[in-house]
């Protein structure tokens, strides 16, 4: 399965090559960059603006051909496709890598913060970014960026104003195993489900609920199966802009200036986008009759002491105390 994924990409990123104008005379060069989210979405957005400015500050000698959509694998087979060279540039969110750098599991810590501008200044700290770099670069990958869409938030057909409203709704989930346990500490019934299933399954009563951000829910449409927005914020959907750390080796000095330049924009610009297209997305998701429910302190504290198991697992897997505090603000 995996040769044939392997020779899939290689004829994929042929076709993208060609379309780019790789191999004319002028020696340009292009590269692929995937994700797997759809193309109404700030991580569409975050990939454009870091092509863009590849290029822009290249003077048009690095191209980058963005491919959205799943269109060349989803998470797992992107990272696997990233890690060897194939694919170079991965954006994706965190969730999904844990299964293959454990310690990222940092980022799955429910309930940490309520402000995403506090969550952004922990990735504007240079030395907590360089610690998460080191165990990107133990898996073979390099970070350039990490931007964000906003928190999470779940959306049902149930609506949830006291702990005692979690119990029993089934809730769709990520491959993920901190976040499956963070669901089962609130008495909810946790049901991990490819994505690409979840209007099916909200429409068919399959499951009552899902979480993802206010960007997800607006892109796919999952406001049409759903009643209420519940504000949980429970975990800020980040997104990293990753490289093949074997490939950004094989740049030049200058090149790999560049790259990390065009990041560094692309990052800033992303964060703009999804603090401006937050309000937006909830008033769509309003006019197509979804209410919105705010949580009160009281309640988002006790979901935060509900978790307490989810933080101690998280807290041996992480095995790293310095950072463990700087994220969580011990320190």
């Amino acid at each position: 399965m995996k040769k044939r994924f392997a020779l899939l990409t290689a004829l994929c990123l042929l076709l993208g090559l060609c379309l780019t104008g790789c191999a004319d005379e002028s020696h340009h060069m292009a590269w692929v960059l995937a994700h797997s989210s759809s193309e109404d979405t700030v991580t569409q957005l975050y990939s454009e603006k870091f092509a863009e400015e590849v290029e822009r500050l290249s003077n048009g000698e690095m191209k980058i051909q963005v491919y959205s959509n799943s269109a060349l694998g989803g998470d797992t087979e992107l990272l696997e496709s990233c890690e060897v060279g194939d694919i170079p540039f991965v954006v994706q969110n965190t969730a999904p890598q844990v299964s293959y750098l454990p310690k990222l599991a940092l980022f799955d810590l429910p309930c940490v913060y309520s402000d995403i501008a506090d969550v952004q200044a922990v990735f504007d700290n240079p030395d907590f970014v360089s610690k998460i770099n080191d165990i990107y670069l133990s898996g073979g990958f390099r970070l350039l960026g990490m931007a964000d869409q906003n928190f999470r938030v779940m959306s049902s057909n149930v609506k949830v104003e006291k702990l005692e409203d979690f119990k029993g709704i089934k809730i769709r989930t990520m491959e993920n195993a901190n976040h499956i346990a963070f669901w089962k500490s609130l008495g909810a019934a946790p049901t991990p489900m490819t994505f690409s299933e979840v209007y099916i399954g909200l429409s068919q009563g399959t499951i009552d609920a899902q979480e993802n951000p206010y960007e997800v829910i607006v892109s796919s449409k999952l406001y049409e199966q759903q009643k209420y927005a519940i504000q949980t914020n429970h975990l800020p959907h980040l997104i990293s802009l990753i490289v093949s750390e074997d490939f950004f080796q094989g740049l030049t000095p200058e090149q790999q200036s560049i790259v990390q330049q065009a990041a560094d924009l692309a990052k800033d610009y992303a964060r703009e986008q999804a603090a401006e297209r937050a309000a937006d997305r909830i008033q769509i998701m309003e006019e197509h009759g979804c209410e919105i429910v705010p949580l009160s302190d009281e309640l988002l504290e006790q979901m935060k002491q509900s978790a307490a198991p989810v933080y101690e697992s998280i807290r041996k897997t992480v095995n790293d105390d310095a950072l463990y505090g700087a994220y969580v603000g011990e320190n």
